[in-house]
């Protein structure tokens, strides 16, 4: 039974598997009083073996579900930083471990899946974009605001334009609300358009689309192109790396 965590952006996910089970799974968000939601979460659950979590937030944090972790079930967390290769994936970038932690594990679930050649788009505060060959290369990727981001970062930023109540996702909109919605989400559906076009002659052709993060089902249908979702590419990346990766967790 091992414990795996995901400290993306907005929220914390979590969840207790159980060899190829999730015996169980849940998500905190960062504006909730997390050490109380985790205790209330945790307090019936059978310990854990062993803990592993992948962060892309503040070491605060880190330090604070740690903690959390102790006090619930006495174990330490280990923290996956990112490294130039693991589990059949090779980090594209000449500092891997300034690739985000969250991306090369969603490329770790991919390829554990045998869902390679692919390109993988993380629909979340930020889109973030990855190509994977088949056999394991990440090939680099892009980054850019997520369409709720832009939204908010286009109102912040501008005097004259002003939203009354959310925008509608339309064709061309012909009032301000729904104008600034459909531009932003347009946006980032024709930039993942526009990568997987570039990538696919390096992926073979005909790469497969993988949407994973908190919008990208809101975006999929906006994709001009062939996609799946995946809910929880970053713990089941997790999780292939901890049975790799922990003598423990290997001998279960």
């Amino acid at each position: 039974m091992r414990l795996l965590l995901d400290l993306g952006n907005t929220r914390l996910k979590w969840a207790l598997r159980d060899g190829a089970c999730w015996h169980a799974q849940g998500a905190v968000g960062w504006n909730e009083d997390v050490v109380l939601a985790l205790h209330e979460a945790w307090r019936n659950l059978p310990a854990p073996h062993d803990a592993f979590g992948a962060s892309v937030v503040d070491g605060a944090r880190e330090a604070q579900v740690a903690a959390v972790v102790s006090a619930c079930f006495t174990r330490d967390t280990e923290w996956l930083r990112t490294p130039a290769e693991a589990c059949g994936v090779r980090n594209a970038y000449p500092e891997p471990a300034r690739l985000g932690v969250d991306r090369f594990l969603a490329m770790v679930a991919a390829h554990a899946e045998g869902l390679a050649p692919c390109v993988l788009a993380g629909v979340g505060t930020a889109l973030t974009l990855d190509a994977l060959t088949a056999d394991g290369q990440h090939l680099g990727g892009l980054i850019a605001p997520g369409p709720q981001l832009m939204q908010q970062s286009l109102l912040g930023a501008t005097a004259r334009v002003h939203v009354e109540r959310p925008g509608t996702v339309l064709e061309a909109a012909d009032n301000t609300p729904d104008a600034v919605a459909s531009g932003c989400w347009q946006a980032a559906a024709a930039l993942i358009e526009r990568f997987v076009a570039h990538m696919s002659p390096a992926l073979g052709g005909a790469p497969l689309l993988i949407l994973g993060g908190g919008d990208a089902e809101a975006l999929q249908s906006l994709v001009a192109v062939p996609s799946r979702l995946s809910s929880d590419s970053v713990l089941l990346g997790l999780s292939v790396w901890s049975d790799a990766h922990s003598p423990l967790a290997s001998a279960l």
